[in-house]
């Protein structure tokens, strides 16, 4: 049997699933110029597969275009390949679309430029491996690493070939749990790489006849998997975030971006945790946050001051990070990370100021519908996008809701694990 090279264009929606089109890949220059038709009413096609609603009916072109910067060729040994390129999505006039996810993360970096700063970035995946019995004291342990087979080294493997550069894998607290870590990359890259480690690990698993679970619980008691953002702030080369001498070691120059993030992530976590089973992670004693508060290495914060190591080959001020918790692997990483840096762009312009160490923090949205609220009545989010994107966004959400009207807990875990 004959068969044709295909190459997949597609873009990351807004439940944080890749959809598009493919083309034979003799096509390729052809259509990077051109690119692929889309209509506005795919952007709310549910996590669970149907268009609840929409504002856009059956009217209208786009087109997705694909970055030639985001390309994956990935060939494996059985004679298949991952061939896929991520885009933006785009006006038949080639303008960037309101409601494009892409583009919602290019202009917050676009803001943040006009404070004289950029973001690094690195996305901690957390998810479970279908293909490894639980065991009884298996958490970080030497065995689950060993009984995981081939599934992190291939991983691994098909990371470097995409062009990412990977930091760790392990074995997680959970049961069949692992993390994989891409490094620090400029912002658009790191979302395009969180895109990717997600597409490949489900790629890698499904060849070995197994499923990576990315879902943020799989059953309500359980242990959550979540989607850790780290984050340092540079002016060209040079890195801005740290000052040992200051409060969480926190530079003057980097608090009011912080201090932001606090100030609007309820509104954040509309975008960040944006499944109704996020909610069931947030909760106390999961090593999850449950409060809006930053912490220095404590991994119960909403932001969390990453640890400095005096043996690492980099400096302090390039290692120093702060890691947001409070997301997960149904979110879409370019709207994440996007209201993370408007968040900061706003705290940057209004000269915020960090809590006090040990001062009391609010409570995180305790569900989606809270965190929609939050996002619906948040003066600064408004601006990061249009109404037209916003209100259908909070309509996309909302339907997401009540499709899951009238299951428990575990029912909803259980059709979120199915998708993700």
């Amino acid at each position: 049997m004959q068969r044709e090279d295909l190459v997949f264009a597609g873009y990351c929606d807004w439940s944080g699933l890749v959809r598009g089109k493919a083309f034979p890949v003799a096509d390729t220059e052809a259509r990077l110029a051109k690119g692929m038709g889309l209509t506005h009413s795919n952007i709310m096609m549910s996590c669970f597969g149907p268009i609840y609603t929409t504002p856009f009916g059956t009217v209208g072109d786009l087109i997705i275009w694909p970055d030639p910067h985001a390309h994956v060729a990935v060939p494996f040994d059985d004679g298949t390949a991952e061939r896929f390129y991520l885009g933006d999505v785009q006006n038949t006039d080639g303008t960037p679309w309101e409601c494009c996810p892409r583009d919602f993360l290019k202009r917050a970096i676009a803001a943040l430029a006009g404070h004289g700063l950029s973001l690094r970035a690195s996305f901690e995946q957390e998810l479970v491996y279908t293909g490894v019995e639980d065991r009884p004291g298996s958490s970080y342990a030497l065995d689950a690493y060993r009984r995981q087979g081939g599934f992190g080294e291939a991983l691994i493997a098909a990371l470097n070939a995409a062009g990412r550069t990977p930091d760790s894998f392990l074995p997680e607290y959970g049961s069949r749990q692992f993390e994989v870590t891409i490094v620090h990359e400029p912002a658009l890259m790191a979302a395009d790489g969180a895109v990717v480690l997600r597409e490949l690990a489900r790629g890698v698993a499904w060849r070995l006849g197994h499923r990576a679970i990315l879902a943020p619980m799989i059953e309500p008691g359980g242990i959550g998997s979540g989607t850790h953002i780290h984050m340092s702030l540079w002016e060209g080369s040079k890195p801005m975030t740290h000052d040992p001498a200051r409060p969480y070691g926190v530079s003057a120059r980097a608090e009011p971006f912080f201090a932001g993030i606090l100030a609007h992530i309820a509104a954040i976590s509309a975008f960040s945790a944006a499944a109704v089973a996020s909610y069931f992670r947030l909760t106390p004693n999961r090593w999850a946050p449950v409060r809006a508060d930053l912490g220095v290495q404590d991994r119960g914060s909403a932001l969390r001051v990453a640890p400095i190591f005096a043996t690492a080959e980099t400096s302090p001020a390039e290692q120093f990070n702060v890691e947001f918790r409070v997301a997960d692997a149904c979110c879409c990483p370019y709207l994440a990370l996007g209201a993370l840096i408007q968040a900061g762009v706003d705290g940057l312009k209004r000269g915020l100021s960090l809590p006090a160490p040990g001062a009391a923090a609010p409570l995180l949205p305790r569900s989606l519908p809270e965190a929609l609220a939050a996002l619906a009545s948040d003066e600064a989010a408004k601006g990061w996008w249009s109404e037209t994107a916003m209100s259908a966004y909070l309509a996309f959400k909302k339907a997401e809701i009540a499709a899951l009207e009238g299951l428990d807990d575990a029912e909803i875990c259980a059709r979120y694990a199915a998708v993700y």
